[in-house]
């Protein structure tokens, strides 16, 4: 399994219509077992994206999928930068 954890800072005011964009964007990915945003409670612009795939591979085709691509597009203007991002290696749990 292939894991990425990230952190995103919006536009101010913005995040909870990124958040839309981001979970709109993600509902059919194939080879993605998890993927959860959620707002960080103690920066009130930034959100964290959790990410579980099949392989590394299944995540670099993601991002070339067409809800995905429409995604980054209309999220673009709603982020003001990037926070910490950690590659991981699930091995199991709840949900998996």
């Amino acid at each position: 399994m292939f894991g990425l954890i990230g952190k995103m800072r919006c536009v101010p005011g913005q995040r909870d219509a990124l958040i839309a964009i981001m979970l709109e964007g993600t509902k059919a990915m194939p080879g993605c077992l998890s993927y959860v945003v959620a707002k960080d409670p103690a920066e009130e612009d930034a959100i964290w994206i959790t990410e579980v795939w099949a392989s590394e591979a299944d995540h670099v085709a993601s991002l070339q999928l067409p809800a995905v691509q429409d995604a980054i597009a209309k999220g673009r203007p709603l982020i003001a930068g990037f926070g910490e991002r950690y590659t991981t290696e699930p091995v199991g749990g709840y949900g998996l």
